[in-house]
């Protein structure tokens, strides 16, 4: 993957991270349940989740463009589309609330691991959303092998970082979630629509 690719990638791969979802509606409340170093579970759970969603994302469309290559550009203006719509149902979402329980059960490690990686791999949004993000970036002259190992091992290093981050905060995120979540939303839903209008142009 070239480099400027890559910064791109890495741009788009941080702000959904970074926009309201799932997995970090998880580690904000598990961060405030069970604090931050328990959350870790929560956090690799999604992780391999999330990987395991970019794997069967890109890999049906590696064999999808083994029939033809036209189907690559088919994919970046139908994934374009689908961003759009996206970006414009998270700019009218109304603001995040989140209601934690006043007592907490003991939850083992796997636990919570696999609520991580269950709410990741069941979000029936996620392979949608990958199967319209990842052609943006796939060079087919490239190996897709070594495509998937970069573009999965950065989108799970962003989304550990920014998760925990999220777990470690989550008194003090949670007031301005509720207080701001509005206007975070509509940045969010800003992103999503400028990726969607302007990658498929991209040579």
């Amino acid at each position: 993957m070239a480099l400027h690719t890559w910064l791109i990638y890495f741009a788009a791969a941080l702000g959904l991270s970074l926009s309201p979802g799932p997995n970090g509606l998880l580690a904000l409340t598990h961060g405030a349940l069970h604090g931050r170093r328990m959350t870790l579970w929560t956090i690799f759970g999604g992780s391999f989740g999330f990987v395991a969603v970019i794997a069967l994302s890109m890999f049906g469309i590696g064999a999808l463009l083994q029939t033809s290559l036209v189907w690559l550009t088919v994919l970046k203006w139908l994934g374009g589309a689908y961003l759009v719509w996206l970006g414009i149902q998270v700019w009218r979402a109304p603001a995040l609330g989140v209601e934690l329980m006043a007592l907490s059960s003991e939850r083992g490690g796997w636990s919570l691991f696999r609520q991580g990686a269950l709410s990741a791999m069941t979000n029936p949004k996620g392979i949608l959303f990958f199967a319209a993000f990842l052609p943006q970036f796939i060079d087919p002259a490239r190996s897709l092998v070594m495509q998937f190992l970069i573009m999965a091992g950065t989108f799970a290093g962003i989304e550990v970082i920014t998760e925990f981050v999220i777990a470690s905060t989550a008194h003090r995120i949670r007031p301005w979630l509720e207080r701001s979540g509005k206007r975070f939303n509509q940045a969010c839903g800003g992103i999503f629509i400028a990726i969607g209008a302007a990658l498929p142009l991209r040579a």
